[in-house]
């Protein structure tokens, strides 16, 4: 059987979902709340905040943009914001190829 996530990759999940439920709480929003107004079930949520399930990537984008950080979380994902993507991205640019 093949392991689908390592143990690594398991713990940024759930540090990630524990960050989600700070700012559910930051911003003093119940758990139902939430949920509805990002019309996903509790029990999702529940799987997003747990790090658990398999969330599909909307819901995942329905609950940051009520919690207000769905634009904090596609600019730390952006290489351009990232020393090290910059630096891979000089490299790829002055060698002639394109991004």
């Amino acid at each position: 059987m093949v392991q689908r996530a390592s143990s690594q990759q398991k713990r940024l999940l759930r540090d990630f979902g524990a960050n989600i439920r700070r700012w559910r709480k930051v911003n003093g929003m119940s758990a139902v709340q939430v949920a509805e107004r990002a019309f996903i079930t509790r029990q999702t949520l529940r799987n997003i905040e747990n790090g658990t399930g398999t969330a599909r990537m909307d819901s995942l984008f329905a609950v940051l943009m009520i919690l207000g950080v769905d634009g904090t979380v596609v600019d730390a994902a952006d290489p351009y914001n990232n020393n090290a993507g910059r630096s891979r991205i000089d490299d790829i640019l002055s060698a002639g190829g394109t991004i």
